[in-house]
């Protein structure tokens, strides 16, 4: 523990600028030669436990969702595709995984239909040990949410900010010292570049695609350290950290113009991850020992990172918080 960490009772509050964090088991996951199989051999079993991946459909969360139940999770994969997401699952629970997967419908970019997935998994009664927040778009053109606020800041964050604080008394009813429930924040390293503008989160007044991104992924990080510090102030027994894949051939990359799409294709094969590789970092920190009790960190090839300075701004973070909570309707403690 460096000496800007803060040790808490319960929790490691680790959104320090020093790397702090050291997680020795991870470039093992991050090998061509990745499966669910290696993963279960590395981290401990997980019956029991319920998990939710947004996004989970396809790409990286369908690759997290797939290793979370071979450790023996219940996974729900939320996600907009019905057809996609019964696939998955049915995929997921044939090819004989300890745990089992199910698709519940959330469209993240509707606040309606986000409190309508959390009111359903409320009214079953089952408790919530891990929330991967993974689902995301990246480069579209400027459009915005069925509530009206611009694409990437809507999906990407305010979408899983609500989902988040609605599952937040579950999450902290469901963990305990020792075995604490877990959030797992997928962010990019194009957060470095983000910039968040108060007075325009929409991007109304000059609209960039990757302007856009990069705020809603900066945002992620201000908003894992800002609700770790409140859950640590409280002794409450749940972590909370951001992730980064690196570079992953995903189907993210589809919005890229024809010219881009082609010059990328034989760049991927040599440079970009694959979906499992680029999973491997979200499931670590959704499943792993050595994360117990470990939270406001920014995880990066097996080992926490410095994010962005701009991320440390408290006074932001908390002035995000707050203009979050008015968007989305949530009242603040």
């Amino acid at each position: 523990m460096c000496s800007t960490c803060v040790q808490l009772p319960l929790l490691s509050l680790c959104g320090c600028k020093s790397q702090c964090c050291s997680l020795s088991s991870l470039p093992c996951l991050l090998s061509p030669s990745s499966s669910a199989s290696a993963l279960s051999c590395i981290l401990p079993k997980q019956n029991g436990r319920v998990a939710i991946v947004t996004g989970g459909t396809r790409g990286m969360g369908l690759e997290a969702a797939k290793h979370l139940a071979s450790l023996g999770m219940h996974v729900v994969i939320a996600g907009n595709e019905r057809e996609e997401g019964a696939a998955a699952a049915k995929k997921i629970n044939e090819e004989g995984s300890e745990g089992k997967a199910e698709f519940v419908y959330m469209d993240l970019t509707s606040l309606k239909s986000v409190r309508q997935f959390v009111q359903g998994f409320r009214d079953r009664g089952l408790p919530l040990h891990v929330l991967v927040n993974n689902a995301g778009t990246m480069l579209v053109s400027e459009s915005i949410t069925k509530d009206g606020f611009e694409f990437h800041f809507g999906l990407n964050y305010l979408g899983h900010f609500l989902l988040t604080n609605l599952l937040l008394d579950l999450l902290k009813t469901s963990g305990r010292p020792g075995r604490c429930s877990r959030v797992v924040n997928m962010s990019s390293a194009t957060h470095y570049s983000g910039i968040v503008d108060m007075g325009d989160l929409n991007r109304r007044i000059c609209y960039s695609s990757h302007g856009a991104y990069a705020q809603s992924k900066l945002a992620l990080v201000l908003f894992t350290y800002y609700l770790q510090e409140q859950l640590s102030a409280a002794g409450s027994p749940v972590i909370v950290n951001a992730v980064d894949p690196g570079m992953v051939d995903t189907a993210l990359y589809d919005n890229l113009y024809t010219l881009a799409q082609m010059l990328k294709k034989p760049v991927a094969k040599i440079l970009f991850r694959t979906p499992a590789e680029g999973a491997s970092v979200a499931v670590y920190a959704a499943a792993a020992s050595e994360m117990e009790g470990v939270g406001g960190c920014y995880l990066y090839n097996g080992k926490k990172t410095q994010s962005s300075d701009l991320s440390f701004d408290s006074e932001l973070q908390e002035e995000l918080w707050k203009k979050s909570c008015e968007l989305v309707g949530l009242q603040q403690a």
